[in-house]
């Protein structure tokens, strides 16, 4: 030991003592007492190994948001991404914070990626690859834009779907598309809304429902489903507006089957199409948008953040459980905010509340 000291002390006489070749040492120091090495990770190795250990134990959209983040930080550092993970301050993570606001990030999801960043460091802080989180300095980004997203109200829900029934919409890769395709597409269309707006599901997870995750046998009807970010299972019922156009779809014999095959198939690739489309037809039912805030792009093509979109008709579910003064715990439950365990049964009391919850929304 005393001597890959003194060697230390040589190389550092002769300036050549990097962080890198004092670590280096370190591990011949323990290698030689304890017959195992060091193990170092740079900042790429250590985040590549913290992503694939979220792949296994989390939900696919988690693991690739993590993903994402990751491969955000790493373009930011450049070159010092192959150094080693405890050189990384918290001046870095504030820097690049700082640089992903320059594109008109939403505070939510900047805070957000730093909370994937303080993970992936507190993990490295467990097994003693850090000695200090760099992400525990970072204050959270406060919302100073005055515009806010807002709630759609059941006219302009019911002027969305009426827009649906004379709609024309263009084939994937530009023309017109046929008459039956075109009212399947309508008939989708129409559950994709309804199911939105009955049951506040995010546009991902309702656009992708499987005759599995129904059930309209029971006394009271309901819809399961998988929320994404966590893989837990919410369980909400089927207002009865809803339960009649499930009625009348064709009945499948495949339970893996989507209710909207049309849309699935899109929102399994990109939501973007989608959203496009949505904003179209908001226009055709005679909606006023507004910007709320403009992201701008490296390249320097910008996208816009309207109040009003898809994700609205969410914020409208829970909105007008509010107005009718349905409790908080309950709204939190149907609407997924937070989690309950997978597999957990729902007693027919339970059901039963949020029967009556649900029945407070309009007809549309």
């Amino acid at each position: 030991m005393a001597h890959s000291l003194q060697k230390a002390a040589k190389e550092a006489q002769q300036q050549r003592l990097t962080e890198a070749r004092t670590r280096e040492l370190l591990s011949e120091i323990l290698e030689s007492v304890g017959g195992e090495r060091l193990r170092l990770f740079s900042v790429a190795e250590w985040f590549d190994h913290f992503v694939k250990g979220k792949q296994k134990s989390r939900a696919d959209k988690t693991a690739r948001r993590h993903q994402q983040v990751m491969r955000d930080f790493f373009v930011f550092l450049g070159a010092k991404a192959r150094l080693n993970i405890a050189t990384i301050t918290s001046k870095d993570i504030a820097a690049f914070r700082d640089q992903r606001e320059t594109l008109g990030l939403a505070p939510s999801t900047l805070n957000g990626d730093v909370a994937v960043l303080s993970a992936a460091f507190n993990a490295a802080l467990k097994q003693g690859h850090v000695s200090v989180n760099p992400c525990a300095a970072i204050e959270p980004v406060k919302d100073k834009v005055r515009g806010r997203k807002e709630v759609f109200t059941a006219r302009q829900v019911a002027a969305i779907l009426k827009a649906v029934e004379v709609a024309d919409f263009a084939a994937p890769r530009g023309g017109k598309l046929g008459r039956d395709a075109n009212e399947i597409l309508r008939r989708d269309w129409r559950g994709l809304i309804l199911s939105a707006f009955y049951t506040g599901q995010r546009l991902g997870d309702c656009a992708t429902i499987r005759w599995k995750q129904i059930n309209l046998a029971g006394e009271i009807k309901t819809i399961r489903f998988q929320q994404g970010k966590t893989g837990r299972e919410i369980v909400t019922v089927v207002h009865p507006e809803l339960e009649k156009y499930l009625l009348a779809l064709p009945s499948s014999d495949d339970e893996d089957a989507f209710l909207f095959p049309s849309l699935a198939r899109q929102a399994g690739r990109h939501i973007s199409p989608i959203c496009k489309a949505f904003r179209k037809l908001m226009a055709r039912a005679g909606i006023k948008q507004h910007v709320i805030r403009h992201r701008n792009a490296p390249e320097g093509s910008g996208r816009k953040v309207n109040a009003l979109s898809f994700h609205s008709l969410r914020h409208g579910f829970v909105s007008c459980l509010a107005n009718a003064g349905i409790p908080e715990e309950i709204r939190i439950a149907l609407a997924g905010h937070t989690s309950r365990e997978m597999g957990q049964h729902y007693t027919h009391r339970e059901l039963a509340l949020y029967r009556d919850a649900v029945a407070v929304l309009p007809r549309l």
